[in-house]
């Protein structure tokens, strides 16, 4: 990997250029908002859709990227449908996590209907704690990132989550970087297969979710996040 990106606070991981937007769009619209620098890493083109070419979804993905305010959006080109803890495939991911050099990595979770988003769990947590390895050479500085959290981009029933974060201002903006993926949600001017994604059930179904969680915090609309373990607080919520 030749290119050179400029460092992130926050690194958001996804299977396909979507799920970010899907899952946490209101979060990074947020933290992006609040002056964080914020990067999304796809890890494929998603060429295995039913609906959309690699080039559709590479312009998508990229109005998306300007609708969130991202300090940079790239993509690992990992193939679609096969992803797969492998050394191989980490070893993508790694060079961008040592660019990048994010405190907080938010990437997908599992178990998931998906199994490129279950893969996804699995690959990005391991590359993240082998970043910090110097044997492994990329030819970057090893790094290895301090917090990890994880998000469903659309199970309808996730387990209870570590946290729920307020997106009531930001949740217009996540609709409008998921409406950025045209070929892939409900679009009646599109021109492809059904799917379950682009029908309009499941488009109303993000809004019914949002507010789903943000009622148990609250508030208008929200986004939860899980956690593998405990995670260091600097202040207690709230305060």
């Amino acid at each position: 990997m030749n290119e050179n990106f400029p460092t992130a606070d926050i690194l958001a991981i996804g299977a396909h250029p979507d799920d970010v937007e899907l899952g946490i769009g209101g979060l990074i619209a947020r933290l992006s908002a609040e002056g964080k620098r914020v990067a999304i890493l796809d890890l494929t083109r998603g060429e295995m859709s039913s609906r959309g070419t690699p080039e559709e979804r590479q312009l998508e993905a990229e109005e998306a990227a300007k609708i969130l305010g991202l300090t940079a959006r790239v993509n690992a080109g990992l193939p679609d449908g096969v992803l797969s803890n492998t050394p191989e495939q980490r070893k993508v991911i790694i060079p961008y996590i040592r660019q990048f050099r994010p405190k907080v990595v938010l990437t997908l979770m599992t178990p998931d209907r998906h199994p490129d988003h279950a893969a996804t769990y699995h690959l990005a947590k391991e590359a993240c704690f082998l970043s910090g390895l110097r044997r492994i050479e990329t030819g970057h500085e090893p790094y290895r990132p301090e917090t990890l959290f994880f998000f469903h981009p659309y199970l309808d029933m996730a387990p209870e989550p570590f946290a729920i974060m307020d997106i009531s201002d930001y949740f217009s903006v996540k609709l409008e970087s998921i409406a950025a993926h045209r070929s892939q949600f409900h679009n009646p001017d599109y021109k492809g297969a059904s799917t379950y994604i682009s029908s309009p059930e499941f488009w109303e179904s993000i809004e019914h979710r949002a507010r789903f969680w943000g009622r148990r915090i609250g508030v208008t609309y929200g986004e939860p996040l899980h956690a593998d373990g405990p995670v260091a607080l600097d202040s207690l919520p709230g305060l």
